[in-house]
């Protein structure tokens, strides 16, 4: 499965927190993320992780761009509701592509939880096998 991985700062360390509990979960997997927050979860787990640019600078749209393209299974978005965000129209356009493509998004704890363990479980397998039987 091709996850991604994004925390605006104020979550970067919940995120990094999350990952390093599972990490179990996530090393069997392909991982992507935004820039600073792929650095700072490849640094505390060494897992490898592609990293794009931060997301203020488009990171938050390139992986957009893997979701359009059907090549993104699963996306862990720590949001920090309580920050108003410069690049909000790219976080918006991101979230609303993830329901339009029907791509899992955890942007909390209790969401990651479940997405995680609905990962470990094998329950988000059919996006991998659908993307193998249509490949573009």
């Amino acid at each position: 499965m091709n996850i991604a991985l994004i925390a605006h700062d104020k979550k970067k360390d919940d995120l990094v927190n999350f990952v390093t509990a599972y990490k179990p979960i996530f090393e069997s997997h392909s991982l992507f993320a935004t820039g600073t927050t792929g650095k700072r979860i490849s640094e505390a787990t060494g897992l490898e992780i592609h990293r794009f640019q931060s997301g203020p600078l488009g990171g938050d749209q390139e992986i957009g761009a893997l979701v359009a393209n059907n090549k993104m299974d699963a996306i862990f978005f720590f949001r920090d509701p309580l920050t108003a965000q410069p690049h909000e129209p790219d976080v918006n356009a991101l979230l609303r592509l993830c329901d339009v493509y029907a791509i899992p998004l955890a942007t909390n704890m209790g969401t990651a939880e479940i997405v995680v363990k609905g990962i470990e479980e094998g329950h988000l397998d059919w996006r991998s096998v659908e993307r193998e039987n249509n490949p573009e």
